[in-house]
């Protein structure tokens, strides 16, 4: 029989996501999975019972009935107590579950010997767990939810405009954190029109904030600040006030500013303190991302978006759910993405193999034993770096003459490939016709200056295919060139040979389209990155 796939309604107030959509729901069962949905989990979300009955799920009746029938259950907040009440032993819950902050919740469900995958848990790090990462589908959505906040509260338009009644200027944004949250934020309020800066510990993501049309305003003090797992660190004193005065002058000069900065397992640190609000032009906005785990503004109100000082403190510890169509569709396809990992076999059965990085990572709960936090991940394995020194004693006894990559050519191996290549050389000139030699120190020479006018240069505007084309079309060109010029006479006619010298004006024609058609499609792929 195959395992039944339960999605309840959620529960935590305000909470207007769900666990899955009817599109996924096909996808689950063309896995092997059979789904359940209670009735009315995705009122909240625009997604009706019919449509989930539409797509081949069950839907049930009451919260009960649902929890009895389910053998894996699919949800978005961790479970309430009466929800912990309702679990089965032998039942697998996937949600967002935060063990760390959660060690109570944590102990009721070991207790009801169930297994439980905390899609905040994912390891970050591993390339393949991307298509899993619930957290980063959400904070993309949060981030531009927050500008859209913000430009409902603010009076004038993000744009700059010019109009018979008057020039209105751009609007000025600070996003303060530049992780998945406020790139978004930094791409939506570019996209409005605003100027955009923006900060954050982490050097690496300058660049980042400068491909979405943001300005990286960097601290006046020289410290790293990633943490691993693609999050930033807590920050030494002097940093830390260095990074005060610079958000002190934005607060001055910016008319929005929008926080993101999280640490896992701390409160959020506080970046924008009550004289930095009061220093602000009166109409200015804040909107705090943070506001769920504390806040980074000093007055911020979870929950509620108030006015201090002329400011509009925005602290909705809820945007997720304020687009709650569009982020309800993208945390289903993560959790259907787990779910082919689960289930591999496509038979509707599931394994949570703790020896794959990412399974083990997740599962904070296997059958009742508490399994969080996960080891370090495995090492990947060193390169084979020794075998040169392993070689070494075999060359200095006369019995290997190799070279490892990335070590010089001994000297007497440089001197027999020379010796050689004369051999062979003197061997062509010896005994091949006059002409070929012609023809063959073209053919060098033509190589040599591709190489150095394109092939050696750094593909830093193309891919590496359209280096080696360019480099070849280069040493084309050339070749057919000096083909052109000087005209070659027929030893026994007397008279030029055409056929040499059409072929090169059709390779030059052939190779001019090749490389200015490159420099074309790499316009247009620049043009891509421009506003």
């Amino acid at each position: 029989m195959p395992l039944v796939i339960g999605v309840p309604k959620e529960t935590a107030a305000g909470e207007k996501r769900v666990a899955t959509v009817p599109e996924v729901v096909e996808k689950l069962i063309k896995l092997g999975f059979a789904v359940a949905v209670q009735s009315g989990a995705g009122d909240a979300a625009n997604f009706s019972d019919d449509a989930y009955r539409g797509a081949g799920a069950e839907v049930v009746d009451g919260a009960a009935a649902l929890w009895a029938k389910a053998d894996i259950v699919f949800k978005v907040r961790g479970p309430s107590a009466e929800e912990v009440g309702l679990v089965r032993e032998g039942t697998t819950l996937i949600s967002f579950i935060w063990p760390a902050q959660n060690s109570e919740l944590m102990q009721q469900l070991a207790a009801r010997k169930a297994t439980v995958l905390a899609i905040d848990s994912l390891p970050r790090t591993l390339s393949r767990a991307q298509k899993m990462d619930a957290l980063t589908s959400q904070a993309g959505v949060a981030g531009y939810r927050a500008v859209i906040e913000a430009a409902n509260a603010f009076g004038r338009f993000f744009n700059g405009q010019i109009t018979a009644a008057g020039k209105v200027p751009p609007a000025k944004v600070f996003i303060a954190g530049a992780g998945v949250a406020g790139l978004a934020a930094i791409g939506t309020a570019a996209g409005l029109g605003a100027i955009v800066r923006a900060n954050d510990t982490r050097a690496e993501v300058a660049d980042q904030v400068v491909s979405l049309g943001g300005e990286f305003v960097k601290v006046d003090y020289e410290e790293e600040g990633s943490g691993g797992g693609g999050y930033a660190k807590v920050m030494s004193e002097g940093f830390q006030q260095a990074q005060r005065e610079m958000y002190a002058k934005q607060a001055k000069e910016v008319d929005i500013i929008v926080t993101t900065a999280l640490i896992p397992g701390k409160p959020a640190p506080r970046l924008i303190t009550a004289e930095m609000v009061k220093s602000m032009k009166p109409g200015s906005v804040i909107v705090d991302m943070a506001a769920e785990q504390g806040g980074n503004c000093e007055l911020t109100e979870p929950g509620q978006a108030v006015v201090k000082h002329g400011v509009t403190i925005i602290g909705y510890t809820d945007l997720v759910g304020r687009l709650s169509r569009q982020s309800s569709t993208l945390y289903a396809t993560n959790l259907f993405r787990l779910a082919e990992e689960l289930c591999k076999t496509k038979d509707g059965t599931i394994n949570v193999n703790m020896d794959d990085d990412a399974i083990r990572g997740l599962t904070v709960i296997k059958e009742g034993t508490i399994t969080w936090p996960p080891p370090p991940p495995k090492q990947a394995a060193t390169p084979p770096a020794a075998k040169p020194a392993a070689a070494a004693p075999a060359a200095k006894g006369g019995h290997g003459h190799g070279h490892g990559a990335g070590e010089p050519m001994a000297g007497s191996t440089l001197a027999i490939m020379f010796a050689v290549a004369a051999a062979l050389f003197w061997l062509i000139g010896a005994y091949a016709p006059a002409s070929f030699l012609g023809h063959f120190t073209v053919f060098v020479l033509a190589c040599f200056i591709g190489y150095m006018v394109i092939w050696n240069v750094t593909p830093s505007l193309h891919t590496p295919l359209m280096s080696v084309t360019n480099a070849i079309s280069s040493i084309i060109a050339i070749g057919a060139l000096v083909q052109i010029a000087p005209p070659l006479v027929d030893g026994a006619t007397g008279r030029p040979d055409e056929l040499i010298r059409w072929l090169a004006v059709a390779g030059i024609g052939l190779t001019a389209i090749n490389m200015f058609g490159g420099f074309a499609v790499t316009r247009r792929m620049l043009a891509m990155f421009r506003k």
